[in-house]
C-alpha cells in the first residue's frame, strides 16, 4: 500500500479532491489507512481531519459487532475513528483464560462457571509509553474476588483456587474492587481509595483507569472524581490492560478510550 500510496502522491493522485479520496479510502482496512496517512499531509488531513467521516463509518461498520454499535457500550467514545480504535484494543480471544470467552460485541468477557478457578484476560495490545484510558464494568456478582488493572506478557491468566490473580506476582498490578485492596506482587499495597468509608464497587458502574507510561503511574476513576494514584514506579515494560474474575457467568466489559483528558 505503502508503493502504491508512493506513487500517487508522487503522481496526480494526491491532487484528487478530498471527498474523492475519502471515498477510495473508505475502501481500506485499519493497516493500509496508517499507510495512506504517512503518504502526504492531503491524505493525512482526509483521513484525522475529522474522525465521524465516511472512511472511519465504513470501517467501523466493518468492523465492529452490531451490538456493539447499537448498544451503550462505546457511549463515551464519540466518533467513529475512536470505536474503531477501541476494538483494536479490546480483550484478546487468544490471551485469556480458557474459561472465558470473548462474547460476540467484541467488548465484553463472559466467565463460566468452572469451580475452583481464578480466570483472567488482557487485551490484543499493550502500552510501553504515552498516556492511556479505557474503562472498565461488572455486569453480574463480582463473587469473593474481582481485580482490574494490568499485567505484562508474562502475568498467568488462571490459576487454582478463588484468588487475587491480577496481583498475586510481580508481573501485576490490581485493585480488588470487593475489599478495595490494592495487590502487585502477591502482597496487599494497602487499600484504596485512601480515604474514610470508601465506597464499595456497584454493579454496573464504569471505573476508569489511566495508565501513564512517562510518570509510571496507575491512577482510577469513578464517574467524574479522581480517586488518586494506585500505583507509581512502574516499570519501563509493555503493559496491558487486564482483569480477573472468580464468579461463574460473570461478564466484564473493558473499551479503551484513548489519551486521557486532563482536567
Amino acid at each position: 500500500m505503502m508503493a502504491a500510496g508512493g506513487g500517487a502522491a508522487g503522481g496526480a493522485g494526491w491532487r484528487l479532491p478530498g471527498r474523492v479520496l475519502e471515498l477510495v479510502f473508505s475502501y481500506l482496512e485499519l493497516r493500509e489507512l496508517r499507510s495512506c496517512a504517512l503518504v502526504c499531509r492531503l491524505w493525512h488531513r482526509v483521513l484525522h481531519g475529522d474522525e465521524n467521516s465516511e472512511v472511519w463509518r465504513s470501517l467501523a461498520a466493518r468492523s465492529l459487532a452490531e451490538e456493539a454499535l447499537r448498544t451503550d457500550i462505546l457511549c463515551n467514545v464519540p466518533t467513529y475513528k475512536g470505536k474503531v480504535l477501541a476494538f483494536q484494543h479490546a480483550f484478546s480471544t487468544n490471551d485469556c483464560s480458557r474459561n472465558v470467552y470473548i462474547k460476540k460485541n467484541g467488548f465484553t468477557l463472559h466467565r463460566n462457571p468452572i469451580a475452583q478457578s481464578t480466570d483472567g484476560a488482557r487485551t490484543k495490545i499493550g502500552f510501553s509509553e504515552g498516556r492511556h484510558a479505557w474503562e472498565v464494568w461488572w455486569e453480574g456478582p463480582l463473587g469473593t474476588v474481582a481485580v482490574i488493572g494490568i499485567a505484562t506478557k508474562r502475568a498467568p491468566m488462571q490459576c487454582q483456587g478463588y484468588v487475587a490473580l491480577l496481583g498475586s506476582d510481580d508481573q501485576s498490578w490490581g485493585w480488588n474492587l470487593v475489599d478495595n485492596n490494592l495487590l502487585h506482587n502477591g502482597e496487599v499495597n494497602g487499600s484504596f481509595p485512601q480515604c474514610n468509608n470508601a465506597p464499595k464497587y456497584q454493579i454496573g458502574e464504569r471505573i476508569r483507569v489511566i495508565l501513564d507510561m512517562e510518570d509510571k503511574t496507575l491512577a482510577f476513576e469513578r464517574g467524574y472524581e479522581f480517586l488518586g494514584v494506585a500505583f507509581r514506579g512502574l516499570p519501563k515494560a509493555c503493559l496491558y490492560p487486564a482483569v480477573s474474575a472468580v464468579y461463574g457467568n460473570t461478564e466484564v466489559t473493558l473499551v479503551y478510550l484513548g489519551k486521557p483528558l486532563d482536567g
